[in-house]
């Protein structure tokens, strides 16, 4: 969907200098729908099955809706597949699909090809070799989804399955918020909540990637944000009804104090880690002293 974007001079731009703009480039964060055009054309196939068997008597329309629901079911798979591969290779720490959709689509895909083909060629010989060519060519074109963890070694598969459920309620608090300020109407008031959206998730990306974190940030993740969806539900209803500029005030307000706190969080997280890290090189240095191995202090 379209979006219009101003500045200081459109009609409702900001009015902030140079100096008061946030250090955050507003393209931080943004991201890409990895489900593009090529994935997209995938449901015309169906549609075009759909309409070419409605001639074909019983039979032959009964086998072409069969083919052209094939087809879609695998058209659909191929999108959360993709958006699953991209949340994936996002993440530094993740664990594989549970569901390979990108291969289960192939294989739809090459059967919905191989119904289509025996529609109008009864028989198994050009089904099996079309249906096996459309299956090759979807995975060329789409590859497959990853079959491998991704950073799990030496992590405590227990606290990542707690991370992960934390980590999943908190973006559902997200996209409520997300849908709630939709409903204000208002550019400037969903560009800022997108900003406080993106400190989020580098708390939530730096928990997933040291689980012993998710003690300290529990409650930013879970009661803070709970709030803060609380607070844009009840801003949206008000603005959408009033246009109060004083309610808008104060949720930008109530948006930079939990920014600045989320970050200083995050900061503090990355610090203790780093923390962490400098005492198991310092123990690991004692031991191989006392091993009789000295290390250039160089």
């Amino acid at each position: 969907m379209a979006q219009r974007f101003g500045g200081k001079y459109s009609p409702d731009g900001s009015t902030t200098t140079a100096e008061d703009r946030p250090e955050t480039p507003a393209y931080k964060g943004a991201k890409v729908d990895p489900v593009g055009a090529r994935s997209n054309v995938l449901f015309v196939p169906p549609i075009v099955l759909a309409a070419m068997s409605l001639n074909d008597g019983a039979t032959g329309l009964a086998i072409g809706l069969i083919g052209a629901g094939t087809l879609l079911l695998g058209a659909w798979l191929l999108r959360d597949g993709l958006r699953a591969q991209a949340a994936f290779d996002e993440r530094r720490v993740a664990r594989r699909p549970g569901i390979p959709r990108k291969i289960f689509a192939a294989a739809l895909c090459a059967v919905g090809a191989g119904i289509a083909v025996y529609k109008n060629e009864p028989g198994l010989f050009a089904p099996v070799i079309f249906g096996a060519a459309a299956g090759a060519l979807h995975i060329g074109a789409f590859g497959i989804d990853p079959l491998k963890d991704k950073g799990m070694e030496g992590v405590d598969t227990f606290q990542q399955d707690r991370v992960a459920r934390v980590v999943d309620e908190a973006e559902k608090h997200l996209t409520a918020m997300s849908d709630a300020i939709k409903r204000a109407g208002d550019r400037q008031v969903e560009a800022r909540v997108e900003r406080f959206q993106i400190k989020v998730r580098e708390l939530t990306r730096t928990v997933e990637e040291d689980p012993r974190d998710l003690s300290a940030a529990r409650k930013f993740l879970g009661v803070y944000l709970m709030g803060a969806k609380d607070a844009a539900i009840k801003f949206a209803d008000i603005y959408a009804r009033t246009q109060d500029r004083s309610a808008k005030s104060d949720f930008m307000m109530l948006l930079t104090d939990l920014e600045e706190t989320f970050g200083k969080k995050t900061q503090k997280l990355l610090l203790d880690n780093n923390a962490d890290l400098t005492v198991e090189i310092d123990v690991l240095r004692d031991r191989l002293q006392r091993e009789g191995v000295h290390l250039d202090p160089r």
